[in-house]
């Protein structure tokens, strides 16, 4: 999968690796519990998912999320476009997330 990423998975995995948001160690394409999570922070339970038109309204997304929800891990889905023309704002918003895990 980490070959088939998109632009949008791309961009921000540039943002988020090494640690470059508030310390986070995120992973990318982890498989756990049966699901490909695209990024994802052990240590913070924060999974970031990056979604093409595809996953518009989709149940088994909704499944999926009340699943990690249950384990305690928090959600965060961006549209690839939110991503691509947006990106300091999404970036702004995990960092709003990371710190308020944190605290």
């Amino acid at each position: 999968m980490r070959n088939d990423a998109t632009k949008a998975e791309n961009l921000l995995w540039q943002q988020i690796r090494s640690r470059q948001m508030d310390g986070a160690k995120f992973r990318r394409q982890v498989p756990l519990k049966g699901y490909i999570l695209d990024f994802v922070c052990f240590e913070k339970k924060l999974i970031i998912e990056v979604d093409g038109s595809q996953h518009a309204e989709s149940r088994r997304d909704e499944i999926r999320d009340s699943i990690f929800r249950e384990d305690g891990f928090r959600i965060l889905r961006f549209w690839n476009e939110e991503i691509e023309t947006g990106l300091d704002f999404v970036c702004r918003s995990i960092l709003a997330v990371l710190k308020d895990q944190g605290e």
